[in-house]
Parts: structure tokens; sequence; C-alpha cells
């Protein structure tokens, strides 16, 4: 068996007394490019222009890193041992994805995903290489612990109100920064004000320093250095206290499960070291949350620099006297600790009772936490955000709505999954509400219906696979041995299980964690001999390096096209707010077209722009461009909202309600929760039936109105369905009958000869004030349809004559009407 310390090649190269400037250009760029990542705020959110750049630039420059890891590494690249042909297996992640797009739901966001995936397997092929030498592994852990600091840090200026500082820092190598502050680096939602640093959701924030929370103890216990020992431990109180203002339940909810799971990992010495440091860090920081949380709303309100000072003193103060209480305990304590405990560490068995006492304890906690009046401590936002952990709570039960509403998409695309980006373009065909959710929560089902079952198992094997050789090959090693990749596995387990509460994958910079630490685990991990599908050094290396180099070359021309594409775009969408010249705003929308042809943005301004010159000059070629850009960009983007609706708008323009009928009925389905969808196609299809109405036409007016009261009858089954929402959960958007979609879908069933459903629906209608027009018609309408069934409403028929004397006689003229 192969050292996981060091791998394979890396002990030779550790002998010698200097390395290639290539090795140190390698490492100066990852370290570079994981600093500039995270603030590039690279969410893959369905498809929105401007988180689009980041995504490319960050795969160029991945591909520039490939580039340089092939000409350092290439004399080493052998495929002789399973860690080696993991190279290999990454390659089926974006593989799995290119295969998605042959059903995607959206070309566009699928090739993305790929895109993205690509820079996954790149990452991840780079880091089992680099990081099986013992210095690049140092290096990068230490990058990555410098940058998680950085972050948090990043992330206090703007609690304390000092955004202006940290976005002029950032807005040297940010989008994000608009007015001199980072976007929603504190965000506001109904819970009030959330910290989410440069990630601009709390709970992905609260991912990420869960996993850096347990990262930094770790360094706390392991570190030769006072100095690292001290500063480890002074970082637990600002994580801590960052952890506790971004709101999160979802965090609050798996930190002790991530951490009763990395406990089984240590001896009992250890685990006793982790409980002390976390639970003094945790009271330190509760004792000074309130503070720190009051000055932090305040100060985001009117800033102060004396209030900032004051919550910074706070703050520091209580990191120092952890700083000095973990050196104090790393001296002292932990060196007598390990040698009391060494006899029992040895004992089958003695990792699990601290685990299960933690367990015990933690319970315990929450109970008192959530239970009692030590909630008093807390800040008041944080106190009722504990009290509403449980599984009647609303966002709760909308997890679970969404989750079996993406079983509902597997159901549709079982094998190969319905394409990047799948979710964001499905969810309204399926959802069980009218939601609105972009992303499932839950990066486990969102990659499954994407890629289907075929894709996930794939993944699957994959991640598997290597916590298992991970784990096996721990167990064997040394002290050093077990601590020289234990970060990674902090970071991948630690997000991954978050992940299936919520989409911290979406975040780019995330899935660069976990891909370069499953990369660190691979490179510690139980290899073997791969004596079947051994090939020739000179074979393999030759073949892999060729295979890789290709793709990357291909991922890089790619994305260079599709910068440029995304340039022009932005550059059209500025042209267009400032610009009349209809050459003008048109050359760029063109440029990007002519490389993404069914690119959303592109394709609505210039549609817009098209109809804007068919208003101007009556040319029919403008309405034909229009028209026909569409129609060949829904090819690719069918479940686009905007597209469907900019489309409907060009043949109302054109005097054709007909074809846009035909749209609105035809593409129903994909949005069976929007009620401004319903609307249109009751009230066209009560046009367009009377029209053929007056025509003598009785087939085709009723062949509108039976269509048109068939999206009534789903409008009342879609409300009498919400009424079986568990209480709790919230509805979502509105999804309501309308005055106007009553009267039009009574005068349809009255005008089909159906005077009890025209009754039925009418009735819905009937208001106290009859003041207005609509109520009025409404009244009239349903007392007709009762006179048809034999019947009359006296009462009703008194408050309408109350407003129109004439009433009576024109209801009269109304139930003799004959259809």
């Amino acid at each position: 068996m192969s050292k996981p310390v060091y791998g394979k090649f890396a002990s030779s190269s550790r002998n010698k007394q200097s390395r290639s400037a290539l090795f140190w250009i390698l490492i100066t760029g990852i370290i570079l490019f994981l600093a500039w990542t995270p603030f590039q705020t690279a969410l893959f959110n369905g498809f929105q222009l401007d988180f689009e750049k980041p995504i490319l630039w960050t795969a160029i420059l991945s591909c520039l890193l490939l580039f340089l890891w092939v000409a350092q590494y290439y004399k080493r690249i052998q495929l002789t041992e399973q860690r080696d042909w993991l190279a290999v297996g990454v390659l089926l992640l974006p593989l799995t994805y290119i295969i998605s797009m042959i059903s995607a739901a959206s070309q566009t966001q699928a090739a993305n995903m790929v895109l993205i995936n690509c820079i996954y397997a790149i990452i991840f092929i780079i880091g089992l290489y680099v990081l099986r030498d013992a210095l690049g592994n140092r290096m990068i852990q230490g990058a990555i612990m410098a940058i998680a600091y950085l972050i948090v840090g990043f992330g206090l200026l703007h609690w304390f109100g000092q955004g202006e500082s940290a976005g002029a820092i950032a807005k040297w190598f940010s989008n994000t920064v608009l007015n001199g502050i980072y976007t929603h680096a504190v965000m506001t939602d109904s819970n009030g004000l959330r910290l989410t640093s440069v990630f601009q959701y709390a709970n992905t924030y609260a991912a990420f320093l869960m996993a850096f929370l347990f990262a930094a103890v770790f360094f706390v216990t392991t570190s030769r250095k006072w100095y690292s020992q001290a500063f480890h431990s002074f970082m637990l109180v600002p994580i801590i206290v960052s952890l506790l203002l971004t709101l999160s339940r979802g965090g609050l909810v798996m930190l002790p499960v991530v951490f009763v799971l990395l406990l089984l990992f240590l001896k009992p010495a250890q685990q006793l070291l982790w409980i002390l440091y976390c639970g003094m860090a945790g009271v330190i920081s509760l004792l000074i949350s309130k503070s720190v949380t009051e000055l932090g709303l305040q100060l985001n309100e009117t800033f102060s620099g004396s209030g900032a000072l004051k919550g910074w003193g706070i703050l520091i103060g209580a990191s120092i006297i952890m700083g000095l209480l973990g050196w104090v305990i790393q001296r002292f304590v932990a060196p007598k600790l390990e040698s009391v405990l060494s006899t029992w560490s040895e004992k089958r068995g003695a990792s699990l009772w601290l685990p299960i006492g933690s367990v015990v304890i933690g319970g315990v906690l929450i109970f008192l936490f959530i239970g009692t009046g030590l909630k008093n401590i807390l800040p008041q936002n944080i106190s009722i955000r504990l009290e509403n952990i449980n599984f009647n709570q609303h966002s709760v039960l909308e997890r679970f709505t969404f989750y079996k509403d993406a079983m509902k998409v597997l159901a549709d695309y079982p094998i190969i999954g319905a394409g990047g980006g799948a979710w964001a373009s499905l969810y309204e065909q399926y959802q069980n509400n009218p939601y609105t959710s972009r992303q499932a929560h839950n990066f486990f089902l969102q990659y499954l219906i994407e890629v289907g079952v075929l894709g996930f198992l794939v993944f699957m094997a994959f991640i598997i696979f290597i916590f298992y050789k991970y784990i096996r090959g721990y167990v064997q090693q040394d002290t050093d041995g077990k601590n020289s990749h234990f970060l990674y596995l902090i970071i991948v387990l630690s997000i991954l299980l978050h992940s299936i509460l919520d989409f911290n994958l979406s975040y780019v910079f995330m899935g660069i964690l976990v891909f370069l630490g499953l990369a660190g685990m691979a490179a510690a991990m139980d290899s073997r001999p791969v004596k079947k599908w051994t090939l020739p050094e000179s074979a393999a290396r030759g073949v892999f390096s060729a295979v890789v180099g290709i793709g990357a070359i291909i991922v890089l021309i790619t994305s260079i096209r599709y910068v440029q594409a995304a340039d022009a775009a932005m550059d059209a969408r500025r042209l267009a707010q400032t610009s009349n010249s209809f050459e003008e705003i048109k050359a760029p929308l063109d440029k990007d077209l002519s490389i993404r042809s069914s690119h959303p943005d592109s394709v609505l301004l210039l549609s817009s722009l098209y109809y804007t010159g068919y208003r101007q000059t009556q040319e029919e070629g403008f309405y034909n461009l229009a028209v026909d850009l569409l129609n060949r960009a829904l090819e690719d983007e069918p479940y686009n909202k905007f597209m469907l609706l900019r489309l409907i708008e060009g043949y109302e323009l054109k005097q054709q309600p007909e074809l846009a009928y035909a749209v609105l009925i035809n593409n129903a389905y994909k949005f069976k929760w929007d009620i401004e969808w319903y609307e249109k196609i009751i009230h066209q299809g009560y046009d367009l039936g009377s029209k053929a109405l007056g025509t003598g036409d009785i087939a085709t007016k009723d062949q509108y109105f039976k269509q048109a009261t068939d999206a009534f009858a789903e409008v009342q089954a879609g409300i009498r369905h919400l009424e079986t929402l568990p209480e709790g959960q919230l509805q979502g958007r509105p999804f309501e009958y309308t005055p106007d979609m009553i009267l039009n879908a009574g005068k349809m069933y009255y005008m089909m000869n159906q005077p009890q459903e025209a009754a039925d629906a009418l009735k819905l209608g009937i208001q106290e004030d009859l003041s207005q027009t609509i109520p009025q018609e409404i009244a009239r309408w349903y007392l007709a349809s009762l006179q048809k069934l034999g019947t009359d409403d006296e009462a009703l028929m008194e408050r309408l004559l109350q407003v129109d004397p004439n009433a009576e006689q024109s209801v009269k003229q109304l139930a003799e009407l004959q259809f």
C-alpha cells in the first residue's frame, strides 16, 4: 500500500533541494484561483446573465491551471493504481451532463452546467496530484484556511456597517460591488437582517462556516506552533458568532450531526479537546451574541464609527480570550490528556463513547435552548429562529414539497435526466402549490433530475468509493498520516451533508471546495494496483494527457467565445437604455446570437427591438424576423415563459389572436399555478368564442368555450387543493378567482346551454358591494342562470335594483337568449 501522506511520486520530489518553476507557478495559480473565486458570487441559478461571466472566467482559469499541471506532472502520469483511475472516472461526471443534453429542458442552462462540471473535473485532477506532494498539500491547506478566515472577516465588516471599506477592496476583483458596497453581504428577509458575506445567501454561508469551524478546531489540536494554536483558537469566536448571525436553522440542525460524525474519526483525547474547544467558544460567543447582534442591526441602519469600534472591541476581546485559552490548553492540558487516555484509546470501541455522549448532551442543550427560559440569553431574532425548529414549520414543509415535486420530474426523465438547470426550467410544471423556488433545496435530488439515474449512480459511485478508500487508508495510518489530509474530509462532509437541506453546490466556489476536498481525500486513500486495466506507462500518459488536453482546449475556446457573447449581451442591454439606434443595439445582439443562438436575454431583447421596428414602420419583415427568432429559440428553450409571452405579444400585435390563443393552450400545462396564464386563456377564449358565435360558427365557438371553461375548472380544482395544504405551509404566489375570470367563465357556460355550471361559477363572484360594473354584470348573468333553472334570488335582485333600476328587464332579456 502506498503511503497516503506523500503519495507514490512525492517522496522522491521531497528529497530534491529545489522544485521546478512550473511547480511554484502552479501552486501560486491554485491559491490565487481559490482566493478570487468566492468573491465572484458564481451562483448557477438557472440562467442569469449577471452571474454568467464569473462562471465562464472560472472555466477559463481552470483550463489554464490544467495546462500548467500537464506541463509539471506529465512524466508522472500513469494509470497503474486505483487513485490514478479516479482521474479518469471524474471525466464521467461532465460526460453524463453532456448526455443529458439530449433531453434537456433548457439547452442554455444545460451547456452552462457542462462547463461547471468540467471545472470540477479539472480541479479534482489537479488536486489529485498536487495534494500528494507534502509541500503542495501544506500550502493549499494554509491558503484554504486563510481564504476562509478572510471571508469571515469580510462578512463581519459588513455586519458592523463597514461595507464601503470592504467594497473598496473587493471592487478590484468582483463584479458584485455596486455603489461601493458588496451586494447583499447582509441580506434582509422576513426574519430581519442575516449575515451572508460573499455568498449573498445565509444558509450557504452557514454551511461554509460549519465546515471551517471544525477545520479551525482541527488545526488548534494538531498545530505544533504556539502562534498557530492561538490564532486558530482566536478565530473560533468570529466563526460561531457569524454562524449565529446567519439565522440558519439548517446550519444549527446539521452542525451537531457533522460534529458527531467527525468525532468518530478521532481518538478519545482528541474528541475531548474538540468538545472542549467547541463548548468554550460556543459559550463565549453566546455571551457576546446579544451585544454584537444589536450593534449590527443599529449599524446597518445608521452607521456610527464609535458603534463599529465598540462591536469590534467586543468581538476581538472575546476572541483574544479564546485564543489564550486555546494556547494554554494545548500547551499544558492536551499532552497530559493524551497521556492519561492513551490506554483507554487502545480499547475496542473507545472512540464511540464520547460521540454517543455528545448526542445526548446535544439533545439536552437543544431542549434547554428551545423549551426553557435559557433561550432568553440569546438575541431575539436568534431565539425566534430556534423556537421555529420543528417539522411543521413552513420552510420544512416547503422543502418536503420540493422533494416530492422533484420525484415527479424524475418520473418523466428517469434515465438521463432533464439536463443542467432542469429544476429551474421545469418546477412550475410539477409543483404542488404556487411557490417560487429556482432551486430544489437538495443538491442530491437536483443532481438526480438533471442527469437521471444513470448519471446519479456514476456520481454516487465516485463519491462513495473515495470515502470508502479514504476511511480504509485513514484507519491504517499513523497520527501524522491521519492529520495530513483530514481537512479535506471536514470540508467535503460538512458541505455535502448540509446540501441535503439546501443548494450550496449551486455556488461554483462551494463546488470547487468539495471537489478539491475529494481530491485531497483521494490523494490520501488506500490505493491498490490495478493490473487488469494497466496500460504501458507511455501509452497511458499520452492517451490521458491527450484526452484531458483536448477537452480543456474545447472548454477554453467555448468559454472564451461565451465570454465574448456575454460581453456583447451586456453591451446591448446598456445600449438599449441609452441609444435610440436600431443598428447600434442590434449589432451586439447579433454577435451574441451568432455564438449562442437561443440565449434568452438576447432573444428577448432582439425580438422586442423587432417589434418596435414593426410598430413604427408596419414593415412585415420586422414582425417575421421577431416571430422566427422566438420560434427557433423556443426549440431549445421550450419552458421559457418570457419567450412564450413575447411570442403571444407578437401574435396579438399582428392581430392574430387565434395563434396567440394556441400558444396559451398548448403551453398551459407548463405553468399550472400561474393564475395570469389562466386569466389570459379564459379571457381570450371568451373573446374568440364570442366572435365565432357572431359569425354563426357554433362548432368553433364551442371549441373555444370548452378550452376556456376547462381552464376555469383547473383553477377551481387548484383552489380546492390549496385548502388541503398542511397548517403552517405557505401557499406561495396568489392563486385565486378574479372577477373578470368568473364573469367570462359564467358567460361561456351559459352560452353553451349549461345554466347550472354557469350559476355555480358566477356565484363565486357575487359581492355585497354592487356599485362597480363587473359585480353588476356577474349578478345579472347569475340571476339569468337561475331563471333558466326555474329558481331565483330575490334578495340579490333587490340589491341589484338599487344600483340598476332596469336590472329586472335586463336579466329577463338574458334569460330569453338562445344559443
